[in-house]
């Protein structure tokens, strides 16, 4: 059969450690003899990102917000065991953090779910989607250790030299901590929008919850702007898709969360977004069953792998040693990809290709065909746990099946 040609180029973002081999054999296996690639390349392994001093980075999210649609592999966030490993020069900075403030983008992950891997709660039936604000509070904060005896107070100065003051707390009794934290109404908004389009992209429920009752200028801001923007701009839209917008506590989201079926979006702030789809992925089965996509409220898209880079099968690799590596997320990062990439150029065969390399990845796992974390889980009766290149040749006998 011919290949399917791309029109217009997808951003092509490299890794590192075990899921840059993988990203290879993904390629070689399941993607080149069936699409001929069109991607402008960028590679952000870390040795890469230390030769260019992490331009690399910044050049891989403008090539992003020029072309539309990226796919970007797992990346190394060193810490210091990592500096004299890479010689680096620098302690680089997560180039996920530093793609999602030069798109002004929201996280969505949604689990995978296939048969004979049951969710820890058992009314979960439809995947819930986190929607995770990727800018700001905790993860943009200053922090400052405070001594017996002092007064921490809380202070804006204006364009015009103007102070305006709060007392945060007396320390007169006992030495503490204190934190700032800050937003922007301008990423608050572009979040909103970034959800609630996504709720018409895929025709589900979108929740969004804060502490508001507590927290009644810094939560309830995020509440006025979802409402805002939802009552002005998509609202009729909403009604017309017979979907909704709702809104409630963060304590309540969670109770309400435990108990339903699944099946729509839940919009977090950063920290709560963190620790909810962990959770989420989790009580799913696995963080390598998760889609991961950060959306700008411009429209641009960029898939990727919601786990890091595998590092102790990486080593294993590296010695000669068999790994049983789980790359269904990556692939799906590049379907994602190759989807969006098919939507936005009119091009359906690339479509109907990402889909296919969906159905066929599902299908090696649900007739038993897995890796190692997968067997662990897996209800299957009649299982077989194979090693990680092993089970990407097994998807590519289905994929060709599908494709003839």
């Amino acid at each position: 059969m011919s290949k399917i040609k791309m029109t217009t180029p997808l951003v092509e973002m490299d890794g590192d450690e075990m899921t840059r081999i993988l990203w290879k054999w993904i390629k070689e296996i399941l993607l080149e003899p069936y699409v001929e690639l069109n991607t402008e390349y960028y590679d952000l392994g870390l040795e890469h990102r230390e030769k260019t001093k992490d331009k690399v980075t910044f050049d891989s999210a403008e090539a992003t917000k020029k072309y539309g649609v990226a796919v970007k592999c797992a990346t190394i966030t060193p810490n210091a065991a990592r500096m004299p490993e890479y010689n680096l020069t620098e302690m680089w900075k997560s180039p996920n953090g530093t793609i999602r403030a030069i798109l002004d983008g929201t996280v969505f992950r949604t689990p995978i779910i296939v048969k004979g891997i049951e969710p820890y709660i058992p009314t979960w039936t439809k995947p819930i989607t986190i929607a995770r604000h990727a800018y700001g509070d905790v993860y943009k904060n200053t922090e400052l250790r405070v001594q017996k005896g002092s007064k921490a107070e809380l202070v804006v100065t204006d364009k015009d030299g103007n102070e305006t003051r709060e007392l945060i707390h007396d320390f007169t009794n006992s030495d503490g901590i204190i934190q700032g934290l800050h937003n922007l109404d301008n990423s608050i908004a572009g979040f909103a929008r970034a959800c609630l389009n996504y709720g018409l992209d895929l025709k589900q429920d979108v929740w969004f919850a804060t502490k508001d009752t507590i927290s009644k200028k810094y939560d309830h801001r995020f509440k006025d702007i979802f409402q805002e923007i939802y009552d002005n701009e998509y609202k009729e839209k909403y009604e017309a898709a017979g979907i909704e917008y709702f809104y409630t506590l963060i304590d309540d989201a969670v109770a309400r969360v435990i108990r339903s079926n699944g099946g729509y979006i839940w919009a977090c702030k950063n920290y709560d977004g963190d620790v909810m789809s962990d959770m989420v992925s989790t009580a799913y089965g696995s963080l390598a069953m998760m889609t991961s996509v950060l959306v700008s409220p411009d429209g641009i898209y960029e898939y990727e792998a919601a786990h890091g880079t595998v590092q102790r099968h990486y080593y294993k690799y590296l010695k000669g040693e068999e790994t049983s590596t789980n790359s269904v997320a990556t692939i799906f990062a590049w379907s994602g990809a190759l989807r969006k990439r098919g939507e936005l150029d009119s091009t359906p065969e690339l479509c109907e290709f990402a889909d296919k390399l969906e159905k066929a990845t599902i299908q090696t796992i649900e007739e038993g065909v897995m890796t190692g974390d997968l067997y662990m889980l897996s209800k299957l009766e009649n299982k077989k746990k194979v090693d990680s290149k092993t089970f990407l040749e097994e998807i590519n006998k289905r994929l060709e099946a599908l494709v003839k």
